[in-house]
C-alpha cells in the first residue's frame, strides 16, 4: 500500500483554508498534517510537520506565498510547493515557478483534481491550471510578436484528432473548451491528452505545448 501524500495547507483566509483542508481529508491517499495562515507560519510549520507537499496561497499578510516559496526551498527541500490562488496573473505565474514552486493552479478545481496534482507533485511532475500554461507559453516567448524559437520538425504517431488536440492544448485551453470546440467529451479529450503525452513522451500538458510550438506542430 503506498504511503499517503502529507499535506501542509496554506491560506490566510480561515474558511478557505479549513474548507480545502476538510476536502483534501477525505480524499484517497492525501493526509492534511496541518495548516498556516501566512507565508512565514508556512515556513515554521514545514520545518516541524515534514510535509510532502505544502499547497500555497499568493497573497497573505506578514510573508507571501513568493517569498514563503523561496525560503521553503531552502529549509525545507524535502517538501515540494504546489501554488493554489485565485489570481491567474502573469507574473505572478513566472515568479512563483522561479521561487521553486512545483506548480500553479487555480482555486476553481475540483477537489478530486487537485488531489490528484498533489499526488502528481509529491511524484516531480509539475502541475499548472490550462490557462497558466498558454500564459508560460507566452512568457517564453512563444506569443505574437515576439520571435518563435528555430523550428525542429519531429516524426510522430500521432492520429489528426491527436494533432487537432495537441494544437488546442498549445494555445492553453482546457479540456472542456476543447471539448465544445471538436464537438467531443471532455472524457474523449482526457484520453487523447493521455495518448499524446504517451507517445511523446512528455509529462504534462505544459511540456506538451513547447513540443507542439519547438517542432511546428501547432
Amino acid at each position: 500500500m503506498k504511503r499517503e501524500v502529507r499535506v501542509l495547507v496554506v491560506d490566510d483566509q480561515v474558511l478557505v483554508r479549513e474548507g480545502i483542508a476538510s476536502l483534501l481529508e477525505i480524499q484517497e491517499g492525501i493526509r492534511v498534517v496541518g495548516t498556516a495562515a501566512d507565508g512565514r507560519e508556512a515556513v515554521e510549520q514545514a520545518a516541524a510537520l515534514s510535509p510532502d507537499v505544502v499547497l500555497m496561497d499568493i497573497r497573505m499578510p506578514v510573508m507571501d506565498g513568493i517569498a514563503a516559496t523561496a525560503a521553503l526551498r531552502q529549509k525545507s527541500p524535502g517538501c515540494q510547493v504546489l501554488m493554489l490562488t485565485t489570481f491567474d496573473d502573469d507574473e505572478y505565474v513566472v515568479k512563483s515557478l522561479r521561487a521553486g514552486a512545483q506548480g500553479y493552479l487555480l482555486k476553481d478545481i475540483p477537489a478530486a483534481d487537485l488531489a490528484q496534482a498533489i499526488r502528481l507533485t509529491h511524484a516531480g511532475i509539475y502541475q499548472l491550471a490550462p490557462t497558466v500554461a498558454g500564459k508560460l507559453i507566452g512568457q517564453l516567448g512563444l506569443d505574437a510578436g515576439v520571435p518563435p524559437r528555430p523550428v525542429t520538425p519531429v516524426e510522430h504517431d500521432l492520429t489528426e484528432r491527436e494533432l487537432e488536440v495537441l494544437r488546442l492544448v498549445a494555445t492553453g485551453a482546457t479540456n472542456r473548451e476543447i471539448a465544445e470546440r471538436l464537438y467531443v467529451s471532455e472524457g474523449t479529450v482526457k484520453n487523447h491528452v493521455s495518448n499524446i503525452l504517451g507517445r511523446l513522451g512528455l509529462r504534462d500538458r505544459l511540456q506538451a505545448a513547447l513540443f507542439a510550438h519547438e517542432h511546428g506542430l501547432a
